[in-house]
């Protein structure tokens, strides 16, 4: 049984904090000058925001949650509080089935994630088109979710191999000696 000391809870929490940040810092480098192509690129934080949430619930509270999303719809000028809500709903449901996830396999992992994923697009989808703001074109937005729904694998192999954030197995415990 390991326990996870609160010095190391909250250096994973500033990691976390850190990667959104610097993928925040990446959406704003103007690294394309000319007119935009027509490819729409990954959502990093929200495949790493949910591997994190799958994998250690504890890692990501949902305050700091809140705090990030609402930053990112600040900076990247996206209505604010609507992509934070539905991250913050998606996240802090797959937090509640992380025991379940725990002892399902990849694949079952996977689906789950993808179909909140995919209501997360829909949803977002939907309430812009009902508050009639100007979209981007179906393509582009379905291109899109399918490169996330890719990219979320890619994800989990980063966070785990490189960032040391596993799945909590049975016997770990947490920070004040209860299991997780």
């Amino acid at each position: 049984m390991s326990a996870e000391t609160p010095s190391g809870i909250w250096i994973k929490r500033a990691s976390f904090a850190a990667l959104t940040l610097i993928i925040l810092f990446a959406h704003l480098i103007p690294l394309e000058t000319a007119a935009p192509s027509g490819w729409a690129g990954v959502d990093l934080l929200m495949v790493f925001a949910l591997a994190w949430s799958v994998r250690r619930p504890d890692y990501v509270p949902v305050v700091l949650l809140a705090i990030l999303f609402l930053l990112a719809d600040l900076l990247l000028q996206r209505p604010p509080g609507l992509w934070a809500l539905l991250m913050l709903l998606a996240c802090e449901w797959l937090k509640a089935q992380a025991h379940t996830l725990r002892d399902a396999g990849i694949p079952v992992e996977y689906l789950k994630v993808a179909a909140v994923i995919v209501g997360i697009y829909v949803v977002n989808r939907l309430v812009l088109g009902i508050m009639l703001i100007d979209l981007p074109s179906l393509g582009l937005y379905l291109l899109q979710m399918v490169v996330t729904l890719i990219a979320y694998p890619f994800a989990v192999f980063v966070t785990h191999v490189f960032m040391g954030v596993r799945k909590t197995t049975a016997g770990d415990l947490g920070a004040g000696g209860s299991a997780l």
